[in-house]
């Protein structure tokens, strides 16, 4: 039994003893509490606070994020329908993030056309121009046709007849990523690469996030003669969003006071993290906009959408903790090959050289893992997964070819032909360091 107090100076909530009380007094307490209530959520900084020296005998205190859920729950109580309150960290003194999305533009076909000079303004495609051959890099000139990365070969020439395919060159992608890399690196040591053609950057430590990822294009393009387009905003998710924003060569900044109505207006597809299949399940559920996806609960989120609900809560508002990590631990590697022809009596000697790929990627990034996993696709494009998980880390190739042949033999194909087969090495000692495996004797 206690009632609600008043916010001392250091942004806690007291609870008083219930006392008795006439209805004089209700009534001015009500008011008091009225005008309580919404002096915080318009800021902590405008509110009035009394000393802590004014602290009746009896009474406590409670953290502001405490003050948030407890209004908000009762928000909720007695309109259900009004949308819930600011995020806790509306209500703390928290530093303002300054976060950079860098996304080169048509990455390889504009190396391409870069060092070709006859390629440039005519529709070219990065990849494999076979049957089985897949775009990994459309030029913006073949972009109105509607061809795009990961769209077949054949359907892309279709698209565009006069579509030119140039085989990839993995090793200068990665050399010009590294020289732009190091660009990045001359501004901040906070640096997560996401691609060999995109990056996060923290600059919380300079004056204008702005003014740094225009000198960053700038230097980008008088360096490797590429350009760039480029996201700021206080943190990654809509980083990421303002940099595709104005593409190609592109600028776009989110400033904090136009978040609220920047995301409420914004497509559920463009949000991070949202597909094709999860924003059609969102419309059929009457979400379509930022401003849609608010009016959800959290918990129906998760009910609908499992754990990925917690994340479109927040983004919904504008929010997303994630730090940029410098250095993120790789929590898998393999390699994968589409077939020509769909067989079913070559796989023993194509899963040989899938795995030869996958040896040779472990030694040279010196990866270990505990997890196979075997990947087939079908010919009518069903997609299945078979994995075995060790005690410890896969130490030979001979123990490698042992899991995987053994995965691929337990496999009932049903008479159905193969199209792809892929092997991956996964779950790394190290991104479990804490857990440890206990072995019994039985």
């Amino acid at each position: 039994p206690c009632r609600v107090g008043s916010l001392t100076d250091t942004g806690r909530l007291r609870l008083l003893p219930r006392t008795g009380r006439n209805r004089p007094e209700r009534s001015a307490r009500a008011a008091r509490r009225s005008a309580r209530v919404g002096s915080c959520t318009a800021g902590i900084n405008r509110t009035t606070l009394p000393s802590p020296n004014d602290e009746p005998p009896g009474s406590i205190t409670l953290p502001a994020s405490i003050i948030f859920y407890l209004f908000r729950s009762a928000n909720r109580l007695h309109h259900p329908y009004r949308p819930p309150l600011p995020h806790p960290d509306f209500f703390t003194a928290m530093p303002i993030r300054k976060i950079i999305h860098i996304d080169m533009d048509a990455f390889f076909a504009s190396v391409e056309q870069r060092d070709n000079p006859s390629l440039r303004g005519r529709p070219i495609a990065v990849g494999y121009d076979g049957p089985r051959g897949v775009v990994a890099t459309a030029s913006y000139e073949a972009r109105p046709y509607g061809v795009h990365s990961a769209l077949s070969s054949v359907v892309a020439k279709r698209l565009c007849p006069e579509l030119i395919f140039i085989p990839a060159r993995f090793e200068v992608y990665r050399s010009v990523s590294q020289q732009i890399r190091a660009i990045f690196h001359e501004y901040t040591d906070l640096v997560e690469p996401l691609s060999l053609d995109e990056a996060f950057l923290d600059v919380t430590h300079t004056r204008s996030a702005t003014l740094v990822a225009r000198e960053i294009k700038s230097r980008i393009l008088a360096e490797t003669h590429l350009t760039a387009s480029a996201g700021v905003s206080v943190n990654k998710m809509l980083a990421k969003i303002a940099s595709d924003y104005r593409k190609p060569d592109g600028l776009f900044t989110i400033a904090p006071a136009q978040i609220d109505d920047f995301v409420a207006g914004l497509p559920v597809e463009r949000f991070f993290g949202i597909g094709a299949v999860t924003a059609e399940k969102m419309h059929s559920l009457g979400i379509r906009t930022g401003a849609d996806l608010r009016q959800w609960e959290e918990s129906a989120l998760v009910h609908h959408f499992g754990k990925a609900g917690h994340a479109y809560y927040g983004y919904a508002r504008g929010i997303d903790d994630r730090p940029v990590t410098p250095n993120r631990i790789r929590k898998s590697l393999g390699a994968e090959t589409t077939f020509a022809e769909d067989t079913d009596d070559r796989l023993q000697q194509e899963l040989e050289g899938v795995r030869d790929e996958v040896w040779t990627r472990l030694q040279r990034h010196e990866f270990r893992g505990k997890t196979v996993v075997l990947k087939l696709k079908y010919d009518n494009f069903q997609q299945i997964t078979r994995s075995r998980t060790l005690l410890t880390a896969i130490d030979s190739e001979t123990q490698l070819a042992r899991i995987s042949e053994e995965l691929l033999a337990a496999v009932d194909f049903h008479g159905r032909k193969v199209r792809l087969i892929g092997l991956t090495v996964g779950n790394t000692p190290e991104a479990s360091a804490d857990c440890i495996q206990l072995r019994f004797d039985f």
